[in-house]
């Protein structure tokens, strides 16, 4: 199968990047034809460029035009968009659509339906772009703390709405999750066409491995209130016993630093190797959000190295955390809760253990590479049946 993916990066590399690299080569060794074409925000430079970005985050027609030639030079037959705000805006939906060729998206945050892509203000769950109007995302700077840039995405939300872009232009939506999927269809996205495929991780072989003592808990992270980060401190103010890592950085690592307790070691940024070094010396996973995370791509690379995750009952990480078999949830922004289950999971170690193995299970079940192939190509397939693209041999 021939396909183009099309994804603006973020200035600092997060998860959604690491997702489409490993997608585009999970499709490569399976055979597919791949073209990937990437655009950086690290181009929003100086006022000119803000002030450019702010004016077409709604609709640049030259990415439709972009688009359509891609196609063309290309040959593909399906185009799978991954983050596309605010640089290539709807308008790739539609240049891809009007050649006749299937559109995926994959909804990786909550952008189309809130300016930040959270549903979180001022600490707390908030969903009233969900149930109300769009506007309230500018009305409350949602976006960076910035009127002009919360305005920038309200407007690509109003027009895309406005124009019917999701339901004309694309024929299958990637969701994450089941949680996930229910707040795109409460927020008016076609139920019939949004499907379900977890993110994956490739098997961590070596670090499984290692032969290190696993001792205490680990945090792997971007160091922001959404994390939690505030109430993984408090927490461990009670757990004098435990040991804990924290790898990442953020806007809130200073503070952190600051009021952290002795058994505490901040890490700062490390690479993906590691990252799975430290998950594989480490007892468990601790996973503090307080958002709805639309997936937990750190839970499933502690499952992938066999160690269980404790994790907050919000979102996508009380659907993949199982309570009780692959770790254990608590109560979500509440300190006291937190230490409690850190306790009873400290408090045996050979049911530690045991999770550990359950956890490697269900990635083997539903998060390894094969299963997401088979996902993706099923997924891939229905789009193109539902686009009216002449079905020839996908090789899928």
């Amino acid at each position: 199968m021939r396909l183009i993916i099309l994804h603006n990066t973020y200035q600092l590399r997060g998860g959604e990047d690491a997702v489409v690299a490993a997608e585009a080569a999970l499709l490569r060794a399976a055979g597919h034809s791949v073209h990937v074409e990437t655009v950086s925000n690290d181009r929003i430079s100086g006022l000119a460029a803000k002030l450019r970005a702010f004016h077409s985050a709604p609709y640049k027609r030259a990415c439709k035009r972009w688009v359509a030639d891609l196609v063309g030079s290309t040959g593909a037959e399906l185009v799978h968009i991954h983050n596309f705000f605010p640089l290539l805006t709807p308008a790739v939906h539609e240049g891809a659509a009007e050649r006749g060729i299937a559109v995926v998206q994959t909804l990786h945050n909550y952008r189309l339906l809130c300016a930040n892509a959270l549903f979180l203000r001022n600490g707390h769950i908030c969903q009233k772009c969900l149930q109300g109007s769009r506007v309230w995302g500018a009305a409350h700077r949602c976006y960076r703390g910035s009127l002009p840039a919360s305005l920038a995405v309200v407007r690509m939300q109003w027009r895309a709405e406005r124009h019917q872009t999701w339901h004309q232009h694309v024929h299958r939506f990637i969701a994450l999750t089941e949680f996930a999927r229910s707040k795109f269809v409460a927020g008016g996205l076609p139920a019939e066409r949004i499907a379900v495929k977890p993110n994956f991780v490739p098997d961590p072989k070596f670090a499984r491995r290692l032969r290190e003592q696993r001792k205490g808990a680990l945090f792997v992270g971007r160091l922001a209130e959404e994390k939690g980060v505030d109430v993984l401190i408090k927490a461990w103010k009670h757990l004098p016993d435990i040991p804990l890592t924290i790898v990442g950085d953020g806007p809130e690592r200073a503070r952190m630093q600051s009021e952290a307790p002795a058994n505490v070691r901040l890490l700062g940024l490390r690479s993906a190797e590691e990252v799975r070094a430290q998950m594989a010396a480490a007892q468990c996973l601790v996973v503090p959000s307080i958002w709805y995370e639309p997936f937990g791509m750190v839970a499933i690379e502690a499952f992938a190295v066999g160690r269980p995750v404790i994790a907050s009952r919000i979102g996508a990480l009380a659907e993949l955390v199982t309570d009780q078999v692959t770790g254990w949830h608590f109560t979500p922004g509440d300190p006291e809760s937190l230490a409690e289950v850190m306790r009873e999971a400290f408090g045996n170690h050979t049911r530690l253990a045991e999770m550990g193995r359950a956890a490697r299970r269900a990635w083997q079940q539903y998060y390894s590479p094969a299963k997401n192939l088979a996902q993706l190509e099923r997924i891939y397939k229905e789009a193109l049946g539902e686009s009216g693209h002449k079905l020839r041999d996908h090789g899928i």
